[in-house]
Parts: structure tokens; sequence; C-alpha cells
């Protein structure tokens, strides 16, 4: 079953998109502070800052490790940062989608 991140876990819309959607493997995840017991867990991840140079990269192997599919891109810095690598995250199977403000 391929596997959805949802970035953007310390906002509430990244909640709202899980409920609606109907597959069984969704992450959430964040590059901002998050429960310690919700990552122990495995019901969240962290993930890479967008400000880091290499962003595009270490979300790529993050991808790749894990199995995502598809990324929810909610912070517009992460959707900045990963814009440029679109092509190379297509090759891999890996597509982005973004969320407006209807949730």
């Amino acid at each position: 079953m391929a596997s959805i991140l949802i970035t953007g876990a310390s906002l509430a819309k990244a909640y709202r998109l899980k409920n609606t959607l109907p597959a069984a493997n969704v992450i959430l995840g964040d590059y901002l502070d998050l429960p310690e017991v919700m990552i122990k867990s495995g019901q969240m991840i962290r993930l890479p800052n967008p400000h880091a140079e290499s962003y595009p990269h270490q979300m790529l192997a993050l991808c790749l490790d894990c199995g995502f599919e598809t990324i929810y891109v909610l912070h517009a810095d992460e959707m900045r940062a990963l814009a440029p690598s679109t092509q190379l995250f297509n090759e891999y199977g890996i597509t982005f989608q973004t969320i407006h403000d209807q949730l």
C-alpha cells in the first residue's frame, strides 16, 4: 500500500486533511517541535529543516526509506525548498500535493 506523508503536523489542518484521506497508511511529520511521545509511538516523524541547504536530498532519502509516494506539503517554506526538485522526486515516483486554505 502506498504511504502518504503530511507535513505540518503542528497545524490543525494536517489532522483535518488526514481525516479526509482514504489511505490507512498516512503519517504526519514536521520539522517544528512535536511531542516526543507521538514520535516514539510512530504516529509522527521528525522532518528535516527546510532551511537546510541539503533539505531536498534529505527529504528524498526519507521518502525512499519510508516508502512515501505522496507528500502533502503544508508549510510554504517546505514547498519553496522542494519546488526545484519536483522532477527528481517524480523520477522516483514521489509526488507533491499542496493544500490551500479549504481545510
